[in-house]
């Protein structure tokens, strides 16, 4: 005791508090938390450190540090009039992640009925965006649980911090889907070509060819996909739209009239011609292999449900370690607590 106060020497020389986690042991608590889930981060710890801590404890500080990540996260979305680069390729996409809310039952009169706690479950939308400048293997990430704009907003600032200028040219790849061509038009405007991804075209051609041509398909198949790569899609509609199924046909059961429709309502997003000469991809594997190792490694394990913003900041988390920025964040952090 001294002058009242209790004195822990250990403590002191230590630099942590009683019930409480030093920040090195933090740093591999959040490290192990980030990547597996909570029960087998104490697993791990136990194994590799010979320390027993609480499943809840893991969880608490792993989601506190992510929680801290996303609320320092700052975007930047003007593109700068500068040097950069002559290319970046950024892409967009979204990949579905397990939703829980929680809410109390409330009587006629808005009172909590008991204690008990309602669970409802859903699925929503991660979006995860990337972007490096033509020839890099090293991408840079964003993602986020918001709506269309935000993840307009990620993307382009993955693609700033990849070297975007004024006179840049942006090449995007994407699936179909209305919203990517919609946020590649609003963040970049006519600095950028977007290009539909060609594999997700060939699944509507090879659908197709079975009616097309029954006795060929792969045949006909290969002759369209030519005629893609050589900026013929007049060519292709052409031998599309004698097999259209009648409009009394179910889409599901109408695969020329799908295909027709995919490319027809789609002008200008199909130069493959273009993009093969100036050594650019046509497809957007990257981004659909980053949704693998990025979001759904951590966020879709078996049985794990995520309350939204917990979602959010752990994929802040996630996309913090992919850009390699672990080793700032923890250096910025012990200076703020110092």
């Amino acid at each position: 005791m001294h002058e009242g106060n209790l004195l822990r020497p250990f403590c002191l020389s230590a630099g942590v508090k009683g019930r409480a986690y030093s920040f090195p042991l933090q740093r591999r608590i959040t490290d192990f938390g980030a990547d597996a889930s909570f029960s087998r981060a104490s697993e791990k710890l136990k194994e590799h450190y010979g320390i027993t801590i609480p499943v809840s404890s893991i969880q608490r500080i792993t989601e506190g540090h992510a929680e801290n990540i996303k609320e320092n996260e700052k975007l930047k979305t003007d593109i700068p009039d500068e040097r950069g680069v002559e290319y970046v390729i950024a892409e967009v996409d979204g990949t579905m992640i397990p939703i829980v809310d929680t809410f109390e039952s409330m009587d006629e009169e808005g009172r909590p009925i008991d204690k008990r706690k309602t669970r409802e479950v859903r699925w929503t939308e991660g979006r995860l965006a990337l972007a490096h400048p033509k020839g890099s293997v090293t991408p840079i990430f964003g993602a986020t649980l918001g709506d269309q704009d935000e993840a307009g907003n990620q993307l382009a600032h993955c693609a700033i911090l990849s070297g975007t200028v004024e006179q840049t040219k942006v090449h995007c790849v994407g699936d179909g889907a209305p919203w990517i061509c919609d946020q590649v038009d609003r963040v970049f405007g006519p600095q950028a070509v977007f290009l539909i991804d060609f594999y997700h075209l060939c699944d509507y051609l090879a659908a197709a060819s079975k009616i097309c041509a029954p006795d060929h398909p792969p045949a006909w198949l290969e002759e369209q996909k030519q005629r893609m790569k050589e900026n013929n899609a007049f060519d292709v509609l052409n031998a599309l739209k004698p097999h259209i199924e009648p409009d009394s046909v179910p889409d599901k059961d109408a695969p020329v009239r799908k295909c027709y429709r995919y490319i027809k309502n789609r002008p200008g997003q199909f130069d493959y011609k273009g993009a093969l000469d100036a050594d650019l991809p046509i497809g957007s594997g990257e981004i659909e292999s980053a949704h693998r190792y990025v979001i759904q490694e951590r966020l879709k394990i078996a049985g794990a449900w995520w309350k939204e913003d917990n979602a959010q900041n752990m994929l802040s988390l996630r996309t913090l370690r992919a850009n390699n920025n672990w080793d700032q964040y923890w250096d910025s952090f012990y200076k703020k607590a110092a």
